[in-house]
């Protein structure tokens, strides 16, 4: 058996041609190493609020009875 292919890969590339070009925004740089875990502590568990009680954040969560 061979895979399929989604359409012709003559469209392919489609989108990003026709979308404007948009210049690169300045960021700050990304926390490394110590201060990225530290970040990722005082994240999941100092800063928790009333919503996180109940477990962590589901991605699709179903509807609230």
């Amino acid at each position: 058996m061979v895979g399929k292919v989604h359409g012709s890969l003559a469209r392919a590339g489609k989108v990003k041609s026709q979308t404007p070009p948009v210049e690169a925004q300045e960021k700050a740089k990304k926390l490394t190493g110590r201060a990225k875990k530290r970040e990722m502590f005082n994240r999941r568990y100092v800063n928790v609020s009333a919503s996180m009680i109940g477990g962590k954040r589901r991605m699709n969560p179903p509807p609230e009875k």
